[in-house]
Parts: structure tokens; C-alpha cells; sequence
């Protein structure tokens, strides 16, 4: 069912998808998962011919600098002696991390319809409801319903857009820098551009994919360099003036580091936040999307008129995870996948994802392998 035909959902705004996946008077919880049905994972598996296996997780360590709310990784090692364990020799460890500083993916709570509060198909969260003992009783659309579905194997299918615009800078004559096509420099990929991309690497998309947007940020981000630093501190908009009311850590960040030169400018080069980019996500019936930077869409978002919004005014987080059901990968580790695409020419795969398997699980590390 397309967006324009999705049925009305009283006080939501056309294409919401609230009920669609409904059953036997159950309030679905997996949202486009749903679309990997037996067919479309049999089909996926028959990607998988050549033997390589391809790791998409950045280490859990691997940002280069801290943000705002979220922590850095506390990895300790203890012998089983220091635990009171075992006299024997050996060792455990224990991991304290926040599960949005790297390879992630967004569950369907993590960002909500703001206007109503309501997280996917209209249920409200709240912290007791998230604190269920156990999957079977947690009512939310968490990360941890996945296992009961065998998590999520799918075809992946990559974009590889940092690839494709430096080829075609070579093939205009521009050289050294000038041929490079940084992620902080400030273009809004279009739906446009992924056709283009995807036309351009011979992939046509299919019903229950998973797209994955390459531009080279985590490569940035964990060696970053006086040069990096200068395109996130030297950020401007033009015609004076903040754009932001800092409401909160995230506000302040998104002006000092998201926000680059001119009123059409971002850092992050990603997905351009539109109401058009997210009509286009849901009639291409992907089951989930991912990409290489700290959100999906690109930051900070903007109002229709072209001038900066807070991140309160995102567009396509509350339109994938809220009203669509539609997971969002970030942060994912993609510069090996890009170099054996191009080298093989095959830019789609089995993809294999299993997160972590707690309760309530609000983020989590994708454990994702590309299978070729």
C-alpha cells in the first residue's frame, strides 16, 4: 500500500502507518520488519555465492570526540580470581556504553511523533513500561522484539554516495581536494541523487530491502584532524544571527558542530529531511535504511522556507521510526563494504542483523554482517 493510499489515522497527518501491520486485534510492534517475509528472505539468501563476510560495526570506541549526554565506553577487564570466582586463571569483562555513539540502530521508540508525544503506532512510552522483566510482557516497539522474528536478514543494497560523486568530479576534470567529496561539506542528498546512484551501479530496489547510504563520515570521525574540526567550529548561516534556542545539550551541539555555511548548508551529508524524501522511503517498501553518519537525515534539518530548525524539527526520524515503523541504522562502518562492491561490482548482498536481547531495548548495536 502506498503512502497516499495508507488509511486515515484520526489526528495524524496522511501516510501515518499507524495499524497497518495489525493483527488479530494485536498492536503490531515490529513496524516494516514486517515486509521480510518468507519469500523476501529466501530470495535475499540467494545473494549470498561468494563466500565473504563483511563487518558494518565501527568499534564501540571509535568517536573521536565526545558528545553531549552520551558517554564514552567504560570497558573493564577483571580476572575470575579479583570477582571471587575461580582460583583458576581467566578472565571476564564488563562493558558500560550508550548504545547511540556508534554502529546503532534507532528502535522505534528512540524518537517520537513530537506533536503527540506517541511513539509507533500511537503508543505511549513511558520508563515503567520500558522496565518489563521480559519480551513477552513489554508492550513497546523495542529492539528486543526482533529475536521472536529471527531478527533481521534481508538484501542489503548500498548507495555508495561518497564513491559515486568523486568519480564524477574526476570525470569533470577536478582534481586533489576539489575531487573529494567530503561528508561535512554540506549537500542534501536527494532522492534524486539515490536513483541516480543506484541506476549508476546497475541496482534496482525491491520490496523488503534494506538501503544503506555510504558517505565516509565514521571514517572521519575516528581519526579526526585540525581540518575536520575547522568544518565543524567554523560553522556558520548566513545572514547573522543564532539559529537555535539552546533548549537543551542537543540544541547547543547541532549550532556548534551540524550547522555549515549558508541558510541551504549542512554538515552532515545526508538524506535531505522532506516530507517527499519520506513518501518516497515508504513506496519503496524498504524494511529498514542505514547510513554511515550520526543520523539518517541530514543536520541540522530545515523549515520549508530553507532556514535552520532545532532538532525538535526533524523530518524523517518522526516519519520512519513513528509513523512508519521503519528502523534507522546509523553510525554503521561501511568503507570495507564500499571497496569490495566497487572491486566486484555487486552492490546489493545478504544482509544479517541480530541486536542485543534485553528488554526495553531503545538502541542497540547491530551485530550487522553484508554477505556476498
Amino acid at each position: 500500500m502506498d503512502f497516499d493510499d495508507l488509511p486515515e489515522v484520526k489526528g495524524m497527518p496522511q501516510g501515518c502507518a499507524w495499524g497497518v501491520f495489525d493483527r488479530d486485534g494485536k498492536k503490531d510492534l515490529l513496524g516494516t520488519l514486517n515486509l521480510l517475509t518468507t519469500d523476501v528472505v529466501k530470495a535475499a539468501c540467494s545473494e549470498a555465492r561468494d563466500g565473504v563476510s563483511i563487518s558494518l560495526n565501527w568499534p564501540l570506541n571509535a568517536m573521536g570526540f565526545p558528545m553531549p549526554g552520551r558517554m564514552q565506553p567504560v570497558h573493564k577487564q577483571v580476572t575470575l580470581k579479583e570477582i571471587g570466582l575461580s582460583e583458576g586463571a581467566g578472565w571476564d569483562d564488563e562493558i558500560h556504553f550508550n548504545t547511540q555513539l556508534s554502529s546503532q540502530w534507532d528502535s522505534l521508540v528512540h524518537w517520537h511523533h513530537q506533536p503527540s508525544g506517541l511513539a509507533y503506532n500511537g503508543i505511549e512510552v513511558t520508563k515503567e513500561g520500558l522496565a518489563a522483566s521480559n519480551t513477552a510482557s513489554n508492550t513497546t516497539p523495542t529492539l528486543d522484539h526482533w529475536h521472536a522474528a529471527g531478527g533481521l536478514v534481508a538484501r542489503g543494497v548500498l548507495i555508495d554516495f561518497k564513491e559515486w560523486a568523486e568519480k564524477k568530479a574526476r570525470s569533470e576534470g577536478k582534481t586533489g581536494d576539489d575531487a573529494i567529496a567530503h561528508p561535512l561539506d554540506g549537500h542534501r542528498i536527494t532522492v534524486e541523487d539515490i536513483e541516480t546512484i543506484a541506476e549508476d551501479q546497475g541496482v534496482e530496489f525491491r520490496h523488503g530491502d534494506v538501503l544503506i547510504i555510504r558517505t565516509g563520515l565514521t571514517e572521519y570521525l575516528q581519526a579526526p584532524t585540525p581540518e575536520l574540526f575547522a568544518k565543524l567550529q567554523g560553522a556558520k548561516i548566513s545572514g547573522g544571527g543564532l539559529p537555535y534556542s539552546f533548549h537543551s545539550p542537543l540544541d547547543f551541539f547541532y549550532f556548534l558542530f551540524l550547522t555549515a555555511a549558508g541558510a541551504q548548508a549542512n554538515c552532515d551529508l545526508l538524506v535531505h529531511g522532506t516530507v517527499e524524501t519520506a513518501k518516497w522511503l515508504w513506496n519503496k517498501h524498504f524494511a529498514a535504511v542505514a547510513g554511515d553518519a550520526w543520523a539518517f537525515e541530514s543536520l541540522p534539518p530545515v523549515k520549508e522556507d530553507g532556514s535552520a530548525a532545532t532538532h525538535n524539527d526533524l523530518v524523517l526520524h518522526p516519519w520512519l521510526l513513528a509513523m512508519f515503523g521503519m528502523p534507522i541504522g546509523e553510525l554503521w562502518d561501511l568503507k570495507a563494504l564500499s571497496a569490495h562492491c566497487k572491486a566486484s561490482g555487486r552492490y546489493s548482498f545478504l544482509l544479517s542483523s541480530a541486536p542485543l536481547n534485553i528488554p526495553g531495548l531503545i538502541g542497540s548495536p547491530p551485530n550487522a554482517l553484508a554477505i556476498f
